[in-house]
């Protein structure tokens, strides 16, 4: 029988790295030895400062604070995203998180609001929304605990707008505490054990040997360990997502942040607005068959709020993903595992899922396969849907503006995606399968939102009689309001409850 994993050892720093080290030590406690090797000659992306809620249950399995968490971190919240331009130049839709109004029977809010709208008798999706109309608002509040259960202020989901570079610092902290060893070196040469290949040591700059049981590759798109030592391949997913190139910096603030996360579509992409309590960050995700780099920052640096704090810089990508996750003692996460452009703010989340998944199939040192095999079977299939979910807002738009739109309207897309679209155009319908991360509300408002509107709705919703739909319709709507009304400021609530210490110009 084959004994327990004692060493682990983590390659490369960042957000990936550091979330690794942190929850690996909170939860394998002191029975293993974990160390973490990162060179600060060796700069980390650090793009992503936009995260799903689910984030949230991350930092309650660390025990984090999360007023001390976001104060650390220049942090703000999101209710959700806005997408400018993407159906249409000068149209608008939001995808919060949370849901729409409650379900009224066996049928899903949408249902009944599909009909009430062919009806001329239902305002704008977002109107249900607690999420999206608090955030077109500039309020928010976490759930409230002296309201019934039933409000919509008692379970209101949002997320996070940090930065990226202050949270691998604060769960550095968390995980030296916590009894990781950082080193610092650069790696130079990796070692294979001569009969099963497995990782058995890598070797620093400095000389040092660090030998280990299992190997966790944070080593970014480069995938020192994953890729360039294992060749575990890589599938493209560029015919279907462009996008290859990104040009970020960050600007002073303007105004009060937003709760909020924006999306805008451009000529050849798209551009990002995150606002943090002390500056905003800003990027310009766009193709570089359709335009340059020099366009691209040009575009990026004229729709900027404020004054930029540095020099645009451009990272080069391609969408896609490992075609082995886990191969022999070498699980990879974050960029090392592939990379799915920021569109949903999906990059941190996956890393939370790697590691949450990982350690449910925590293997013995015998690392039998078929726990191999299971986590990169369960990797793919995530990866696809989110794949799936990002192609959406490509192509299903109506803009003939620009080459880039035309190609994105008009490529083939994966027969999933195809199907998912077909089902939905014909009813609404949509089923979500196993545990993907996008559930039937984002479905819901990102294919109306984009032009896709059912022809038909659900025929049991003629099962309700037509005053009783009106009525929930229209009850839905003022209760949301009433419960947006009693929302603070996003300003106020940072203010009073999370308020970080001002940073110097």
């Amino acid at each position: 029988m084959s004994g327990p994993i004692r060493d682990i050892v983590i390659v490369g720093g960042g957000t990936a790295g550091w979330m690794a080290a942190a929850a690996f030590a909170k939860v394998l406690g002191g029975r293993f030895a974990i160390r973490l090797i990162e060179s600060d000659e060796i700069g980390i992306v650090g793009v992503g400062e936009s995260t799903v809620p689910h984030l949230k249950l991350f930092n309650n399995l660390l025990g984090i604070d999360e007023a001390e968490f976001v104060r650390r971190t220049q942090g703000t919240f999101k209710l959700g995203i806005q997408f400018d331009d993407w159906g249409r130049i000068g149209e608008r839709y939001f995808h919060s998180f949370g849901g729409l109004g409650p379900d009224l029977g066996l049928l899903p809010f949408h249902q009944y609001w599909l009909k009430a709208r062919r009806q001329g008798k239902a305002a704008d999706l977002g109107t249900y929304s607690l999420n999206a109309l608090a955030a077109g608002q500039g309020r928010f509040m976490v759930s409230a605990s002296d309201v019934p259960p039933t409000s919509p202020l008692a379970n209101i989901a949002y997320a996070y707008q940090f930065d990226a570079g202050l949270y691998a610092r604060f769960l550095r902290e968390y995980a030296e505490r916590h009894g990781v060893q950082r080193i610092e070196g650069k790696i130079v040469d990796v070692a294979l054990q001569p009969d099963s290949g497995f990782v058995e040591a890598v070797t620093l700059a400095s000389g040092a040997r660090i030998a280990g049981d299992l190997f966790v590759d944070c080593s970014g798109f480069r995938g020192l360990l994953i890729e360039q030592t294992l060749h575990a391949g890589y599938d493209d997913f560029s015919r279907w997502l462009p996008c290859d190139r990104a040009v970020a910096v960050a600007c002073e603030k303007v105004g009060p942040p937003t709760p909020y996360t924006r999306a805008t579509a451009r000529s050849a992409g798209w551009q990002w607005r995150i606002p943090l309590q002390h500056r905003i960050g800003n990027g310009h995700v766009y193709s570089s068959a359709h335009l340059s780099d020099d366009e691209a920052a040009a575009t990026l640096l004229k729709h900027l709020d404020g004054r930029p704090l540095g020099e645009p810089r451009v990272l080069r990508f391609t969408a896609g993903m490992r075609r082995k996750f886990w191969d022999r003692n070498v699980v990879a996460l974050g960029l090392a595992s592939g990379f799915m452009e920021p569109l949903e703010s999906t990059s941190i989340y996956m890393v939370q899922s790697g590691i949450a998944r990982f350690l449910n199939l925590f293997p013995w040192s015998d690392f039998d396969p078929v726990l191999m095999d299971r986590y990169n079977a369960q990797s793919v299939f995530e990866y696809e849907r989110i794949r799936d979910f990002l192609i959406l807002h490509y192509h299903a738009t109506e803009r003939t503006d620009s080459a880039f739109w035309n190609d994105c309207r008009t490529m083939a897309i994966p027969p999933s995606l195809a199907e998912t679209i077909r089902l939905f155009r014909d009813s609404g319908r949509f089923f979500r399968q196993g545990e993907e991360m996008f559930a039937l509300v984002s479905w819901v408002q990102v294919m109306i939102g984009q032009g896709i509107v059912p022809e038909q709705y659900h025929p049991l919703v003629d099962q309700v009689a037509q005053s009783d739909v009106d009525g929930y319709i229209a009850n839905v709507g003022r209760v949301i309001a009433s419960c947006v009304q009693a929302m603070p400021s996003h300003a106020a609530f940072i203010e009073r409850c999370c308020a970080a210490v001002p940073v110097p110009a």
